[in-house]
């Protein structure tokens, strides 16, 4: 153990003005107590730390004695080395230096300012759990251990980045995860960890980039701000991964059906929670078909549309200069425009903005002349669709623009090339090593009971992830 002195740690530290430094002195020398004061609780530390030192002075001969009878918190340590010194301090702990003893020991005092539990504002319940996680990685571990009493339940500690040493924590059920899925998640962590060695990480969005597959707007990494959403999928065999200082815990693996899943679908009645599951498969081929769909039919295929219907097609795009192709991709982008800025704006105007904007956009066109009246109906329905899937907008608009692309180019026949590229595309993604649409087209061996509809309950199997079988 290196010797460590109180000059040094403040030659460290040099500049940093909430580093404080109490000083007690007895018959042999000095103790010096280190912290930083934005981040520890001062009282805690008058209370428990120094008042037990100034009163048992005798006892400040022995360290060991000091760690054991004197000092009253939860954590008392050794200090290895100079380096482990300064990242005590700058995370939270008291360093104590024994001027006559050349050796240091640490507390915790953690006592930093952290927002209490709320309900998250992303992911609305009509029945069940409303508590959401916070930025403090303590209290979502704590979160998930009151929901998961079991001792195989296995919690990694890493920390990633020079400059933030962003914590971590890779939790698992040891028995339920497969041994090759936890793997994977690991080394990918320490890949990340070698390549943000100079580098800061903040969010978990650094980690799920790293796992998540390539080359798709669709994600294949699973988030949530719900302890009870993470815990269920923890005990379904998953890997969690919770980071300090972001309320978004990742899970891992993530499948394409559970983009159509949703808390309620659990806590309501079966047959309510059916029917608002068909509704989310129906908007998702809605939101994404039904632009190419009509493209098509009004570009190419016109006799396949009802007679009156058509004529009253015709008298509504007289008006409009510029082709149906045109028209639809400028009206969807500019509806995108409109919901990315009620997201952005203030939560008292966003709304306001999505409401007014839609509608003077819509009528505004229409009586310009810039598009029809169908094709604002037909884009309405599109961008309306895609709210009761909103994990998937940004897949869902790219891929609306990719279908329309090949309906203007060969109508009818372009839009099944368009249809059958994208389930081709999903098809081929893979979630950490396991297909993205598993259990799809592999349910007499896998045996998933919640796929499109949810049974009983007590029918549903807890442990999902495939044994045997990877991509």
């Amino acid at each position: 153990m290196d010797n460590i002195k109180v000059n040094d740690i403040k030659n460290r530290l040099a500049n940093i003005y909430d580093i404080k430094y109490r000083d007690i002195r007895n018959d042999k020398g000095n103790i010096t107590l280190i912290y930083v004061d934005s981040l520890c609780d001062a009282k805690f530390i008058s209370e428990y730390v120094i008042a037990p030192m100034m009163r048992y002075t005798q006892a400040c001969n022995d360290i060991e004695k000091i760690k054991k009878e004197v000092i009253v918190a939860s954590t008392v340590n050794d200090i290895n080395s100079l380096d482990h010194a300064v990242d005590l301090i700058l995370s939270a702990h008291v360093v104590i230096v024994f001027s006559y003893l050349n050796k240091a020991i640490y507390c915790e005092a953690k006592g930093f300012v952290k927002r209490a539990i709320d309900i998250p504002i992303t992911e609305t319940v009509i029945k069940g759990p409303r508590e959401g996680f916070t930025e403090n990685i303590q209290d979502n571990i704590s979160a998930i251990r009151r929901r998961i009493k079991t001792q195989d339940l296995k919690i990694e500690n890493m920390k990633i980045g020079k400059y933030s040493k962003t914590e971590i924590a890779m939790i698992y059920i040891q028995g339920s995860a497969p041994d090759n899925l936890i793997n994977y998640v690991r080394g990918k962590i320490n890949n990340i960890i070698e390549a943000y060695g100079e580098n800061s990480v903040l969010s978990e969005n650094n980690i799920e980039e790293e796992l998540r597959c390539k080359g798709t707007a669709f994600d294949t990494i699973g988030y949530t701000e719900k302890p009870d959403i993470i815990s269920s999928k923890i005990m379904e065999g998953r890997v969690a991964i919770l980071t300090d200082g972001t309320s978004f815990a990742i899970t891992a693996p993530y499948f394409f059906i559970e983009n159509f899943q949703t808390t309620d679908d659990y806590t309501l009645n079966k047959f309510s929670a059916n029917l608002g599951r068909i509704l989310r498969w129906f908007s998702f081929l809605l939101a994404t078909l039904i632009p190419g769909l009509y493209l098509s039919l009004i570009t190419y295929h016109f006799k396949l549309v009802p007679t009156i219907f058509l004529y009253r097609i015709a008298i509504f795009r007289a008006g409009v200069p510029v082709p149906t192709v045109v028209e639809l991709v400028y009206m969807i982008v500019f509806f995108q425009i409109i919901r990315e800025a009620g997201v952005r704006l203030p939560q008292p105007i966003g709304p306001t903005l999505s409401i007014v904007g839609a509608l003077i956009l819509g009528e505004a066109a229409v009586n310009s002349g810039l598009a029809s009246q169908v094709t604002v109906v037909v884009v309405a329905i599109t961008a309306i669709a895609s709210y009761l899937i909103p994990s998937m907008q940004a897949g869902v608009f790219m891929w609306n623009l990719v279908i329309i692309g090949f309906s203007s180019l060969l109508g009818l026949p372009g839009f099944y090339m368009g249809v059958t590229i994208f389930i081709s595309h999903l098809a081929s993604l893979t979630s950490c090593g396991y297909p993205y649409l598993y259990p799809l087209g592999t349910l007499k061996r896998l045996k998933y009971k919640d796929v499109i509809f949810r049974g009983d309950l007590k029918n549903i199997s807890s442990d999902i992830l495939p044994r045997e079988e990877k991509s």
